[in-house]
């Protein structure tokens, strides 16, 4: 593993124990075995390298719906519904205590907003799109209100991870199962 990625772990692992508002570059270069002159090598602020353990170091919420959504045909809805539930609910879950203090400052929250390529809402966007998939093949009624349903589905796995952050335990082992099965039910 080059230092890159060991900077990369050590930060996900220093933001989970402490927030991102409280772990300092010095705490991560600490962590990770190298000086803070190499963490600034590999980037530019704490912010990119918060975006970089978003984007490598949890469950991608993204790229899962972007698959799905590509060949949704390739397993049942049942199926799809679970894999897109389990991997939100684990995404939220693994962020929730990392994120959660940028919420501290409105200097932090701005910043942070700033830094964001494209947006908090393109989870929401990419289930939509995975759903209006399902849609087209004919497994989710016509009618259905993709975006409304995209929403319900990741504000239900947020919840879930805020209260398993929260009363600090794991989430509920079948609740990914319980919310793909009534998602396809409303299909």
């Amino acid at each position: 593993m080059g230092s890159r990625e060991e900077i990369v772990a050590a930060a996900a692992t220093v933001m989970r124990e402490q927030g991102y508002a409280h772990a300092t570059t010095k705490a991560i270069a600490q962590a990770s075995g190298y000086s803070e002159a190499l963490l600034y090598k590999h980037f530019r602020d704490k912010t990119a390298l918060f975006l970089a353990v978003l984007k490598e170091e949890l469950p991608d919420l993204v790229a899962t719906a972007a698959r799905l959504t590509e060949h949704p045909e390739k397993a049942d809805l049942s199926d799809n519904l679970a894999e897109l539930t389990t991997t939100a609910l684990a995404f939220y879950c693994a962020s929730f205590p990392i994120s959660i203090s940028i919420f501290s400052s409105r200097d932090l929250l701005r910043a942070h907003r700033d830094s964001l390529e494209n947006g908090p809402d393109l989870p929401t966007q990419h289930v939509a799109g995975y759903l209006a998939a399902e849609v087209k093949l004919g497994r989710l009624r016509a009618d259905l209100d993709v975006e409304a349903a995209a929403r319900l589905l990741l504000g239900a796995c947020f919840q879930e991870a805020f209260l398993a952050s929260f009363e600090e335990r794991p989430p509920r082992p079948d609740l990914a199962q319980r919310l793909a099965a009534t998602l396809e039910k409303l299909g």
